[in-house]
């Protein structure tokens, strides 16, 4: 999506943001759940997802996944992506907010929550940016200041982590390599 096309207000909220914080199941993944034969959970994740928290992590946004459920394939995604704050098992993520804040010296007009269900109602009512994914629950999806075009585990968090480069104007060096060639093909402005 092109910056422009983002309403004013969501340009501005994300301009500030700092700490991103992530639901995951149904945000991260499609929100199904696959039982291996040993009883082992298998999850789905989407790559250009990572590549988009690789990027906003480079640039300096901090990255949290927050999860109700335990999971060992969330745990090991989180350590692909270099990815540190991995709270499982949570009843409580506001609490885990307050103290990411406390840690990091932001306030919470400088976190981002992404969510698709009603357990993350109160840290999206907190968060200076609360976006909810395109099949999120309806409850979710109003109280949202914005709602991705894509579902959960299906590129969602990607246009979120593009949103927040672009509002704050990392996107380009984001998208160049470190040798600072051009990546073939590209042409024009990006954003």
């Amino acid at each position: 999506m092109n910056f422009q096309d983002y309403p004013e207000d969501i340009r501005r909220r994300a301009q500030t943001i700092r700490l991103l914080l992530l639901d995951v199941d149904g945000v991260l993944t499609d929100g199904r759940l696959y039982f291996g034969p040993q009883g082992e959970t298998l999850k789905v994740f989407h790559v250009r997802d990572g590549h988009g928290l690789k990027m906003a992590q480079r640039s300096g946004i901090e990255v949290a996944f927050l999860s109700g459920r335990r999971s060992d394939a969330a745990y090991h995604r989180a350590r692909e992506l270099g990815i540190n704050r991995f709270f499982e098992g949570l009843r409580d993520k506001l609490t885990v907010m307050r103290e990411l804040e406390a840690s990091l010296k932001i306030s919470a007009t400088q976190v981002a929550v992404v969510a698709d269900d009603l357990v993350d109602l109160p840290i999206m009512a907190r968060a200076g940016l609360a976006v909810a994914v395109a099949d999120a629950a309806p409850e979710v999806a109003a109280a949202a200041h914005w709602v991705t075009q894509g579902p959960g585990g299906r590129g969602a968090v990607r246009e979120v982590c593009d949103l927040l480069l672009k509002a704050q104007g990392k996107w380009t060096e984001a998208v160049t390599p470190a040798d600072g060639r051009e990546h073939p093909g590209r042409t024009g402005p990006t954003g």
